[in-house]
């Protein structure tokens, strides 16, 4: 009787549905109660939210589930808190924005010991402490492209970013988040090669640790001691509406100083339209979100990847496993953990922000 039933269950698993990856793995069988934890910096954020969004709609396509999961104040003991509670519930895989390049590495190591997958996407830890990152660009790109959106601004205002010795300084969450220091310390490094006379009024930046109220007091800290101040760059989603904020309560405006930096369009609409900034910038945090936690379901489903690879996301399309080196040159290197990168990146201006609604 043991033999028959055994075979009768082997037949049945044989009927079961299954999806065939690239790469040859499958995924578990359809109703397989595939869960994972998205993990944001911070939540009630615009940026996390539209990524919490993003992901939540599009793993109900793809058919497992994710649990959004983190807290309303940003520290980094808040996140190993979540992890470590991910991993005591059994659940399937993890994707992280991480608040520190590193403080994390060893609790996302008990994830991946005791079975997880895991990826990040936003925020980085170290290479061997996940498998994925889905990063919105690399340091050169986004780098380049705050200090670009600067200077279109200044000239706006009847600057001459080429000659002027342009007075400026950076204004982000913290110096150990991976994303946005690697950004300032890439666009420093193309503000000295394009711009040598510019001057940093503030080299170790301010900081606001993504604290929306004190994103408005440092920005009105800033404006106070720097009246003269022609560029403020905000890399940080939390920075840039504090910043704006600030500007407003003191009478600022895009004509008194350069304001620029990274925030969702609805976040910054309402200081658009007062003549507070003239553009800021963002990718598709949704999309960045969606495959964050993909990429941690499809690792959960039995899939293994390799730089060099390309996946086939269903609804998205094929994207290509980088080397981590993309993100740093000095990055993990082995060839289990890489890098995937959206597409593309967006400015907004008066002109264009209504077309978008995140």
């Amino acid at each position: 009787m043991k033999k028959i039933a055994l075979i009768l269950l082997a037949l049945a698993a044989l009927t079961l549905p299954v999806q065939v990856f690239a790469n040859g793995g499958k995924e578990k069988a359809a109703g397989g109660g595939v869960t994972i934890v998205f993990v944001p910096k911070i939540t009630g954020n615009a940026f996390f939210e539209t990524a919490n969004d993003g992901a939540q709609k599009r793993a109900k396509e793809w058919g497992f589930a994710v649990k959004y999961d983190g807290s309303p104040e940003a520290a980094v003991a808040n996140q190993v808190t979540v992890i470590r509670n991910a991993i005591r519930q059994g659940v399937d895989g993890i994707s992280v924005s991480s608040l520190d390049a590193t403080a994390l590495d060893g609790v996302m190591k008990e994830a991946m010991k005791a079975g997880l997958a895991v990826t990040t996407w936003d925020s980085d830890v170290s290479g061997d402490a996940r498998t994925i990152m889905v990063s919105q660009g690399t340091p050169d790109i986004l780098g380049k492209m705050l200090v670009d959106m600067g200077v279109k601004s200044l000239q706006s205002r009847g600057k001459n970013p080429d000659t002027d010795a342009i007075r400026y300084a950076w204004h982000y969450s913290q110096s150990t988040v991976a994303d946005q220091n690697s950004w300032r310390v890439a666009g420093e490094d193309y503000i000295k090669q394009k711009y040598p006379k510019w001057v940093n009024i503030r080299p170790d930046n301010y900081y606001s640790n993504q604290d929306a109220e004190l994103a408005i007091t440092t920005g009105e800290s800033i404006l106070k001691a720097n009246p003269d101040i022609d560029l403020i760059i905000c890399n940080d989603s939390t920075a840039l509406p504090g910043q704006l904020q600030a500007a407003q309560n003191l009478g600022y405006d895009k004509a008194k100083v350069t304001i620029t930096g990274f925030a969702t369009p609805n976040s910054i609409k309402p200081y658009a339209r007062a003549g507070i900034l003239e553009r800021w910038g963002l990718w598709d945090s949704g999309l960045q979100g969606a495959l964050g936690v993909y990429f941690a379901y499809y690792l959960a489903s039995g899939n293994a990847v390799k730089v060099g690879d390309k996946v086939d996301v269903p609804g998205i399309g094929t994207v290509e496993i980088l080397p981590n080196t993309v993100l740093d040159a000095k990055a993990y290197t082995a060839p289990d953990s890489g890098v995937v990168l959206l597409p593309e990146r967006v400015e907004f201006t008066t002109s264009n922000m209504d077309n978008y609604n995140f």
